[in-house]
């Protein structure tokens, strides 16, 4: 026998919950679980800095791009944390580091002993951390005391996912109760989500490139749309 998760949950009495991405669901709660949603202040203020995303036209000049970025951000003795969709991508990214001759820590989901040590280091200096985006979760990133002057944690979206609230919950890593952070997404035109979702804009994207494949135009509104796209196709299913 088997049953889902949203009808295992509505068999209790009493249902509630907590998390920091429940903006933007309002509806599928209400329509799943027959919950309201309340927003809570925050304790700080936010320090987060959303760096504009960056889009190429195929995964090795995003690969590329993203390894040039955790360079500039290590020589500055800041903490990286890179967020892959896949365990494949997360072995693929580790060899290109490896080729770079840079340290990192590998987390996809193949150490569960270890997996929250790896990522409670990830605020230390210098540190360079792989993960799949639903790698570690639940676990607290502690900043070093000498990384906050520097800008705090570097959240990396390799990839994006088809939800929207993975990358929130993916960003929300760094720049947590008040602490300074940032984060950048990296798109391909064949990431799995152009290429089942968006065909169109990997068209579009591979027109308007520029030298080394990138393509110089914030397209986040277009993303948005791939990504509405194949949530309501989840939502169906």
């Amino acid at each position: 026998a088997q049953i889902t998760r949203q009808r295992y949950f509505r068999l209790y009495e009493r249902l509630c919950g907590m998390t920091g991405t429940a903006a933007g669901c309002e509806r599928e709660f209400r329509q799943v679980y027959g919950l309201k949603t309340q927003s809570v202040p925050l304790r700080a203020p936010c320090q987060r800095n959303i760096l504009p995303p960056r889009f190429f036209t195929n995964a090795t000049a995003k690969w590329q791009a993203v390894v040039e970025s955790v360079v500039e951000l290590h020589a500055l003795r800041r903490p990286v944390l890179i967020g892959t969709r896949s365990i494949d991508d997360s072995v693929r990214l580790a060899e290109v580091f490896r080729r770079h001759a840079l340290a990192f820590e590998l987390l996809n989901g193949r150490q569960d002993v270890a997996e929250a040590e790896i990522v409670a280091r990830a605020g230390q200096p210098w540190a360079i951390t792989i993960a799949t985006n639903l790698a570690g979760r639940g676990t607290d990133i502690r900043l070093a005391p000498e990384v906050v002057p520097r800008g705090g944690l570097h959240v990396v979206i390799a990839e994006c996912h088809d939800s929207r609230r993975v990358d929130r919950q993916l960003i929300g890593r760094c720049a947590r109760q008040g602490d300074p952070g940032s984060a950048q997404m990296f798109v391909s035109a064949e990431d799995s989500l152009i290429q089942r979702f968006g065909p169109w804009l990997g068209e579009f994207l591979q027109r308007h490139a520029g030298r080394g494949g990138e393509v110089p135009l914030d397209l986040t509104r277009q993303v948005r749309r791939v990504q509405a796209l194949a949530e309501r196709q989840d939502y169906a299913a």
